[in-house]
């Protein structure tokens, strides 16, 4: 899939959303629709997996706390609302997991890592949905991230943080939309409204780990997806058309500056504190085939 306009199409003959981005993707692909449906519920099952052991880990980057834990004292109080907080504890709690090493799922990358899933599953813990919803949420998901890989790109290197973490955000905001029996035109939409909310945002990993500040990225960009299904939800439609949206990311992570592509040489990579922890960091790291002191 290359457009919006071309999914709203298929919609347009019948199809109820999910059936129509299975239907072109199995075209494409010259397989059944079936399989990639069944292949697709597998991948929601190793997403939950990674998700229950990065919730139930200990995890130790290089350079931030896990944090995840800090999060039940304000349960049933956030601000942000029962869902929203709880995203954004699966989100913190992934991207602290992939910071760590640990198994993870790229959603659609592993910068961007707890989103999608951190809005998937506390949608399922809050609404008491089933695995049918959320899986069909995933499909959504999925054609808005292929989409945005076809018409822009999907890599903080190419594109900043606004392919990886903004990318995500409009996954998860359609994925909500629909779960929410929103109608096609009401997810491309809330993917617009995410992304074309975001523009610009840098990629500027703190010494070059995706840590620093692509962890709490996570956490606080739940918000974004969530809000802009909202709005979709309540018929607010963006202007720019979805596909156009799309487009103009592409240009404008195109005309970033290197410094501001995965780099570390912009943004908060070059902070005072940001310089300090990178030099630290290479003073705790003994150089290659250099052994350390026992």
């Amino acid at each position: 899939m290359r457009s919006f306009e071309e999914l709203l199409e298929r919609t347009r003959k019948g199809f109820p959303l999910p059936e129509a981005i299975l239907s072109l993707d199995a075209e494409a692909q010259m397989c059944d629709a079936d399989d990639l449906r069944e292949a697709l519920r597998t991948r929601l099952h190793v997403l939950r997996e990674t998700v229950d052991a990065a919730l139930a880990g200990h995890w130790q980057p290089k350079l931030i706390a896990d944090d995840k834990d800090k999060y039940p004292a304000r349960r049933g109080k956030a601000l942000s609302g029962q869902l929203v907080w709880r995203a954004s504890e699966i989100a913190v709690a992934l991207g602290t997991c992939n910071a760590s090493m640990g198994r993870i799922v790229a959603a659609p990358t592993a910068g961007s890592c707890g989103i999608l899933p951190g809005l998937l599953f506390a949608w399922q813990e809050t609404r008491n949905g089933d695995e049918d919803a959320v899986l069909n949420g995933l499909i959504v998901a999925a054609a808005v991230g292929q989409i945005i890989a076809n018409r822009a790109t999907l890599a903080g290197a190419s594109g900043g943080c606004q392919a990886e973490c903004g990318a995500a955000a409009a996954m998860g905001a359609a994925a909500l939309c629909f779960m929410e029996d929103g109608d096609a035109e009401a997810c491309a939409h809330a993917a617009a409204l995410a992304l074309k909310s975001i523009l610009g945002l840098a990629c500027d990993p703190v010494a070059g780990l995706v840590e620093s500040p692509c962890v709490k990225r996570n956490g606080s960009l739940v918000a974004l997806g969530a809000i802009a299904a909202d709005m979709a939800l309540a018929g607010v439609r963006s202007i720019i058309p979805p596909d156009e949206v799309v487009d103009a990311m592409g240009e404008v992570g195109r005309s970033l500056p290197a410094t501001l592509r995965e780099t570390a040489r912009g943004g908060c990579a070059r902070t005072p504190a940001g310089k300090t922890m990178k030099k630290a960091l290479s003073k705790s790291v003994p150089a290659a085939g250099e052994e350390e002191n026992g």
